[in-house]
């Protein structure tokens, strides 16, 4: 008799044991957020389409065929100013993708965010490290097959003002003065990114493809980049000024 109260004592001690311990070091439960990209055109914020022509504020007219960017490097942060940094983010938002096109982020853990951050390309260890997988594969038709590196932003499409009756911008370029690589910071404006397990918020960004010819810049004068330089350091700089926050969606 005393054997079995010594074992039944011994088993309720372990139990409070591993109940404590638990308590203490509770499992971090995650959820998934999505980041919705809304692609619009010009200052009144029309819808943008492709295969369809639109009017630039300049004048110029244009039908995008293609309109597809990197996406990587994800943060997430609190209003305590603690960052959750995605692991492997590297994604291809592609405006075929209709009415928005979105990312789907796994494994954040639980808590309230005020503020996203990315990079708009593909950092710079990466342009180095040869071809890969995922979105980082070739297949995709985001890596020069003549030079060491990727491309950040494609946009193609016809025009009647362009001198060859086309466009094509081909953006890329990680080092020196040719630096193409851009980020942008969102902050929420006030709303919060509540991110539970059991739910799936989204974060509605809108993104201006009108802005590649911001300051001036003329399609009739620049309908073709194929290569690092200037003017994809300019235009980067462009459309990364057209991304900006709409609204949470919790």
């Amino acid at each position: 008799m005393k054997k079995l109260l010594l074992f039944a004592l011994a088993a309720t001690l372990l139990s409070c044991t591993k109940e404590n311990k638990n308590d203490e070091n509770p499992a971090q439960l995650t959820g998934t957020v999505e980041i919705k990209f809304e692609h619009i055109w010009g200052a009144n914020m029309a819808p943008f389409a492709l295969n369809q022509e639109m009017t630039h504020p300049s004048g110029q007219k244009m039908t995008f065929t293609t309109l597809k960017y990197y996406i990587s490097n994800i943060k997430l942060k609190k209003a305590d100013g603690t960052e959750w940094i995605q692991p492997e983010s590297y994604y291809i938002v592609d405006a075929r993708q209709t009415p928005e096109a979105l990312i789907s982020i796994p494994n954040v853990p639980e808590g309230d965010y005020v503020e996203v951050s990315f990079i708009i390309g593909v950092d710079s260890l990466r342009n180095t490290s040869g071809a890969q997988v995922g979105a980082l594969s070739p297949e995709h038709g985001m890596f020069w097959s003549w030079n060491t590196g990727y491309i950040f932003i494609k946009a193609e499409g016809t025009s009647p003002n362009s001198p060859t009756g086309d466009f094509a911008y081909h953006i890329g370029g990680f080092s020196g003065q040719n630096n193409a690589i851009r980020s942008r910071t969102i902050n929420f404006n006030g709303a919060t990114l509540m991110v539970r397990h059991n739910a799936v918020p989204a974060i509605h960004l809108m993104v201006n493809a009108a802005r590649f010819w911001h300051g001036g810049i003329m399609l009739t004068d620049v309908s073709k980049i194929h290569a690092p330089g200037p003017m994809a350091v300019t235009m980067a700089t462009n459309f990364q000024g057209g991304i900006t926050f709409d609204h949470i969606h919790n």
